[in-house]
């Protein structure tokens, strides 16, 4: 019944899958425990005549179904399926019919509260990312506002970031020089936050969030690390008033700019204007952290020292004295940029994968920011739709000159505690925004670029989270060095590098944990059915002539199949007590995925087992295991009578196959 003699799979030679347990030669020299074996339980059939699994063009459908429908089902009616797939894109269709004037204050100052913060925030991290200022205003206007309907999160502050500006720029002046060709490089840039939207729309759409989880925790711990000193250290570009610094974003490169440029003519009132502010903002900052209510203090300093330093320059005049200033910045509404988007040119190919690169970045720390306050404020996010409205909102952002935005952990922190209520905290911001860049564009002439570069650096110590990284040191070394790979990565190399090498280690800790999967000893818990590895619970018992092995891996498959063969083997064939084990019972409930190098490794030991003696019994197969099993008929070499839903039913068959077995014999 379960046999498919007929298959055209390739498998080695001496894989036979038409046949079956009666009639295997391999069962030849073992008693045939299976016809003794009576009264099978009804829950091991439930093993066998499971259906078959969903194809994978069902699952994909699926997933894009409870990714665009607000209840993930499929509706009745047309109307229906119109109405929620609006309100899985908008969410703001759902809790938008219960807004109140009351969290609509709310909303309003801490907007308001947000763009204070924002605004000079916004500018400094677009001279990071080698653009123009009102770029940064611009990717603080038209992404918010896609996001304030599309987004899950009631937290989230959406923006550029410095972490995702120095990444892009970083990438990019390798194709193109920022300074010499200037309209060249925003096209670059503007063309990569376009292929970053489309790659988080997809993740999103077809639930690929796993993608994100490829860089982890300890990596971004590394990464960002990292990056935080490198833009500190290119921030003494503005900060000391340096007009020529090197491209390079490694470490030794920046100190050896900036050594170089002190010992060149250089004017102090920079420095002086800057580091002024900077104390001024950290010091700001420190008492707002001892005094919560006070959060709005810090919100404000940034833009206070922006109007302050920029009075004190126009009012001193002290840009004729050498002191760097913005001068023009342009005014008005986003200009579309739809003509600067290149999907063919020379650079096509890097630029799609910088693309990618900052798609993954700039959500692995918005669904990290994101899901944080979701837990301190008790509502769930969906991180699917979240990566879909961040895909939207930088697709119409690159068509609106801004660059990548995503959510920003300071703004954010400073959005709650101003008291959002909503993601209207984000229109009210991007409003102010707008009418920032309609009215008071102009007031920005005289502003130093010193200042802009100390409210960066007021930002990094955020960045760089050193307890966590003891604590990362503490569980997992392996996690460590993967933390570490990326900050030095990043440090001595640059960004790309840094993300390589962590991703590399995190790869071979997957890789070594694949090949080496543990095959545990089971016993059972005196008085219960309960079966557990005898080495975490020494208190556990043996049963006599019956050994039972959980496979403590996910996969069975070509990288690990040869190894759990030959420790399954080792411990038949290894001498001693293994010699009396008539029975073997392997739990199978780990694994969840099998493959055709899986499969005849799994017959050869069902070959050696019989020919030393053994039976093989089979306890709880995943889904797709028993599936692709039946369709290779090891299922029939096995016997149906020997896979079992439990490894409870299985030892209770193997104690009455061998009283049968002593009782004929005596």
């Amino acid at each position: 019944m379960l046999q498919r003699a007929g298959s055209s799979r390739s498998f080695p030679k001496h894989f036979n899958p038409g046949t079956t347990g009666s009639s295997s030669g391999d069962s030849a020299s073992v008693p045939d425990h299976g016809s003794k074996v009576s009264a099978r339980p009804e829950t091991s059939l439930l093993v066998l005549n499971a259906p078959e699994p969903p194809p994978p063009w069902q699952e994909l459908s699926g997933r894009v179904r409870r990714a665009v429908l607000a209840e993930g089902n499929r509706p009745s009616s047309l109307t229906k399926w119109f109405v929620s797939v609006l309100r899985g894109l908008f969410p703001i269709l759902r809790w938008g019919r219960h807004y109140d004037r009351k969290s609509f204050r709310r909303d309003l100052m801490a907007g308001l509260t947000l763009a204070s913060l924002g605004i000079p925030q916004s500018i400094g991290y677009a001279n990071l990312a080698k653009l123009d200022p009102q770029h940064g205003l611009y990717s603080s206007f038209v992404p918010p506002l896609i996001y304030a309907v599309m987004g899950t999160s009631r937290d989230i502050a959406i923006g550029p970031v410095a972490v995702v500006s120095l990444l892009l720029s970083s990438m990019t002046q390798k194709l193109v020089d920022p300074y010499t060709h200037p309209e060249a490089y925003r096209s670059l840039v503007l063309t990569a936050t376009f292929f970053a939207g489309i790659f988080q729309a997809s993740f999103g759409f077809f639930r690929l969030g796993f993608v994100v989880d490829f860089l982890s925790h300890a990596t971004i711990v590394g990464f960002t690390g990292g990056a935080a000193i490198v833009i500190g250290l290119q921030q003494l570009k503005g900060l000391l008033g340096i007009n020529h610094f090197t491209n390079n974003t490694d470490v030794v490169s920046v100190i050896k700019a900036v050594w170089f440029a002190v010992h060149q003519p250089w004017n102090p009132d920079n420095l002086l204007i800057g580091f002024s502010f900077l104390v001024l903002i950290v010091i700001v900052r420190s008492i707002g952290l001892r005094k919560r209510n006070l959060f709005w203090l810090t919100a404000i300093t940034p833009l206070l020292s922006v109007i302050l330093s920029t009075l004190l320059v126009y009012l001193t005049r002290a840009d004729k004295h050498g002191v760097k200033i913005i001068r023009q910045v342009k005014e008005g509404l986003n200009p579309s940029s739809v003509k600067q988007i290149r999907l063919t040119g020379p650079f096509i190919g890097e630029t799609a994968k910088n693309g990618l690169i900052c798609a993954i970045i700039a959500l692995t720390e918005a669904v990290a920011v994101g899901r944080s306050f979701a837990a301190v404020r008790g509502y769930q996010l969906d991180g699917n739709k979240e990566m879909v409205a961040m895909g939207f909102m930088n697709i119409a952002g690159s068509l609106s000159s801004c660059y990548v935005a995503t959510g920003s952990f300071s703004r954010t922190a400073v959005n709650v505690s101003a008291g959002c209520e909503t993601t209207v905290s984000n229109m009210v911001m991007a409003i102010t925004v707008f009418v920032s860049l309609q009215l008071l564009m102009k007031l920005l002439y005289y502003t130093p670029v010193t200042i802009l570069a100390s409210i960066i650096l007021s930002a990094l110590p955020g960045l760089i989270d050193i307890k966590e990284a003891c604590r990362i040191w503490k569980v997992d070394k392996m996690d460590f060095l993967a933390c570490l790979g990326a900050f030095l990565g990043v440090l001595f190399g640059s960004v790309e590098i840094g993300l390589l090498t962590a991703v590399i280690i995190s790869f071979a800790k997957i890789i070594i944990n694949a090949l080496g999967p543990k095959v545990e000893i089971l016993g059972r818990i005196q008085g219960t059915d309960t079966f557990c590895s005898m080495r975490q619970y020494p208190s556990v018992v043996e049963t006599p002539n019956l050994l039972i092995l959980r496979i403590d891996s996910p996969f069975l498959n070509f990288m690990n199949a040869n190894s759990v063969k030959e420790r399954i083997l080792a411990r038949i064939t290894g001498g001693g007590d293994a010699t009396m084990t008539r029975f073997l019972v392997l739990d199978m409930s780990n694994v969840t995925h099998i493959d055709t190098s899986g499969i005849p490794a799994v017959q050869e030991i069902h070959k050696k087992l019989t020919s030393n003696g053994v039976r093989l019994a089979m306890a709880n197969p995943g889904w797709r295991v028993i599936h692709k099993m039946k369709l290779a008929g090891l299922v029939g070499i096995i016997g149906e009578e020997w896979i079992f839903l439990t490894v409870s039913e299985a030892v209770e068959a193997c104690g009455r196959g061998n009283e049968e077995d002593d009782s004929s014999s005596g």
